[in-house]
């Protein structure tokens, strides 16, 4: 059966053309042939020059998202098989796979598609029409080859609840790929025992790309007085009390996730050092301001305050009050670390308004380091969105 044909306007294409994995609606010339939104078409430039394979979904504003350049490639089990072992390949190289993201779309040529792998167990997130339709493959292609190194998956949860997916025309989905088991799974990351909530966590139950960003950390704790704000389950203050704070405090608006963190404290035995509490950041931080509370560590590490370019001025609002807060609760020549996983609060402007709060605050910072998310979320150049999380510390001087 011949593919259908999607021709680009001319001019059209630059993202796809300087690497990039998508097709926009508003650059497609012409479709000619006929198709299923979900197969697999084939991407022509204005003068036929071939630009690779991908996935078509007229439902969504990113209409095709390319699979691979090579017009010939056959897109069988042989292809998926090789997009696996290389995405798991890759990991055994760059990180501990003990827990980690073993696929992390565009990035790893599979669009649309993660699976993050918490011990023995994987958690899927398909986001993407064209993916959805091969994701049970996939899985059991991923589950034969970690087999190979000996890894033996005990069972599969889908979180295909995310909200984009109506942007797809799909239905949001959660539960269980095949036989039921505990959906409350522990790890161990940095020397921290975690229980992952993988049915009801935010995401797919626990946030993996900031783990060499908690390790930073650790050198900063040793008794020192902390406060983690925004600490869901309690990733950052945990990661302190390890490295032997004095007394942490975890912050989060959520009772849930304050439960899940204190849960995860008793089971590190760090229950006597490292407390949460529910409470809005927003209005704590001046309230402990206003108190003459300071701290030896200052984190933040907020939720995505923007999820498009619309409303990017709002979360600058956010992140430049929030830093400026925190900023005077730090102890002079105490240290703040703060991050934005938002994809649109791009470098430039994260840093910019961090350099706002520190002139509001009257705040002089001295940069000890700048990370971005952990390896097995790698940053695919020309594939914009794969490059969302910022992460900075700073010692905090006072600017006399």
């Amino acid at each position: 059966m011949s593919l259908a044909v999607v021709t680009l306007k001319k001019g059209e294409g630059r993202l796809l053309k300087s690497g990039g994995m998508w097709v926009f609606d508003n650059e497609i010339a012409s479709i000619m042939g006929s198709f299923l939104n979900g197969d697999v078409v084939l991407v022509r430039d204005f003068d036929g020059y071939p630009m690779g394979k991908g996935f078509i979904n007229t439902n969504s504003k990113i209409t095709v998202r390319l699979l691979t350049r090579d017009e010939n490639q056959k897109i069988d089990e042989t292809f998926l098989e090789m997009r696996v072992r290389d995405a798991w390949e890759y990991r055994k190289k760059v990180t501990d796979t003990s827990s980690c993201r073993l696929i992390f779309g565009e990035a790893d040529f599979l669009p649309g598609l993660v699976v993050d792998k918490f011990s023995d167990v994987l958690v899927v997130q398909s986001l993407a029409l064209g993916i959805d339709r091969l994701k049970l493959q996939i899985l059991e292609l991923l589950k034969r080859v970690l087999s190979e190194d000996g890894i033996q998956i005990r069972g599969i949860y889908e979180r295909s609840d995310a909200k984009v997916r109506r942007q797809e025309g799909m239905d949001l989905y959660k539960g269980f790929i095949g036989e039921e088991f505990s959906t409350l799974v522990e790890i161990e990351e940095n020397g921290v025992k975690y229980q992952v909530d993988v049915r009801d966590g935010q995401k797919t139950g626990f946030f993996l790309d900031q783990k060499y960003n908690r390790l930073a950390i650790q050198k900063l704790c040793k008794d020192a007085r902390v406060l983690d704000c925004f600490t869901h389950t309690g990733s950052f203050a945990l990661n302190a009390g390890i490295a032997g704070a004095c007394e942490v405090t975890g912050v989060d608006a959520s009772q849930l996730a304050v439960d899940q963190a204190t849960a995860n404290a008793k089971l590190n035995g760090l229950d006597g050092t490292v407390k949460f509490i529910c409470e809005d950041v927003f209005e704590l931080l001046p309230e402990l301001e206003e108190r003459g509370e300071k701290f030896d560590v200052v984190i933040l590490d907020p939720p995505a305050f923007t999820k498009s370019r619309s409303s990017v001025k709002n979360a600058v609002k956010g992140y430049r009050e929030i830093n400026l807060r925190a900023m005077k609760l730090v102890k002079d020549g105490g240290f703040l670390a703060t991050c934005s996983c938002s994809h649109f609060m791009t470098y430039e402007l994260f840093t910019k308004t961090i350099g706002q709060a520190a002139r509001s605050a009257h705040k002089r910072l001295r940069q000890v380091e700048y990370r971005t998310q952990a390896p097995d979320h790698p940053i695919l150049w020309s594939s914009d969105e794969s490059y969302y999380l910022k992460f900075y510390i700073f010692q905090v001087c006072s600017d006399r």
